[in-house]
């Protein structure tokens, strides 16, 4: 790969990794080319950011290629993922501690599979306060981190498809595809309340954002070093 390829424009297929952020994942890959051409400046983006506790797709545009950022964020998006019932969070993940249990004992594999069907189709939900949206130029989460109470309103997402793939109580495994929007662990939180168990996102890794699948994606390490020449791996890593 040449610079002005990069310049003229690729979308790369980054898998993240857990604990990284998007952002993270952006610069490994900024340094690499900028250090692998010795040049200051290259316009790099991502196309929809992950949780620094999620892995998986992210979509990374160079060049020309950061106008389509937009569209790409625009697609469909496939995640798998785990819902812990019979507690709840804060942030409706693991970021923050349990603050409150329920009881499991009326839950059944019928009564979880109802309840999420109920979630399939056009719905309101609303965004976690623990995220990056901003309300009068300040992000939910700083208000959160601060124990200031905001109201946060309720937007359509839709989910295509919402399957259990297994339930091992307190663990429950699925896979949706959902639109652009859609917040994961609003859905975990909101799946859990309908059950009257609690709930919270345990695990999540998106594995398809339109037709670019995370099978062909590469950890942002790998392709550094590809770049830099310090290994041969000929691993798939962009469209």
């Amino acid at each position: 790969m040449t610079l002005e390829e990069f310049q003229e424009g690729q979308v790369l297929l980054i898998d993240k990794p857990l604990g990284w952020t998007s952002f993270q994942a952006v610069n490994k890959i900024k340094w690499a080319i900028r250090k692998k051409f010795k040049i200051k400046k290259i316009k790099i983006g991502h196309a929809g950011t992950l949780d620094p506790l999620a892995t998986g797709l992210l979509l990374i545009c160079t060049g020309k290629f950061t106008k389509k950022i937009n569209e790409l964020q625009g697609q469909v998006k496939e995640y798998v993922g785990t819902i812990t019932l019979g507690a709840t969070t804060p942030s409706y993940d693991m970021e923050t501690a349990v603050d409150q249990n329920f009881p499991m004992d009326h839950l059944t594999a019928d009564l979880i599979r109802q309840k999420a069907n109920d979630f399939i189709g056009e719905i309101e939900q609303r965004p976690p306060i623990y995220s990056a949206l901003k309300k009068d130029g300040k992000r939910l989460y700083e208000y959160a981190r601060e124990g200031k109470e905001v109201e946060v309103n309720k937007r359509l997402v839709t989910i295509s498809e919402l399957i259990i793939t297994e339930i091992n109580l307190p663990e429950v495994h699925f896979r949706v595809i959902c639109s652009k929007g859609t917040y994961i662990r609003s859905l975990a939180h909101d799946l859990g309340s309908s059950l009257k168990s609690g709930g919270y996102l345990s695990a999540l890794r998106r594995t398809k954002i339109g037709d670019f699948n995370v099978n062909k994606a590469m950890d942002p390490s790998i392709f550094g070093e590809i770049i830099l020449g310090k290994t041969d791996n000929s691993q798939h890593y962009l469209e």
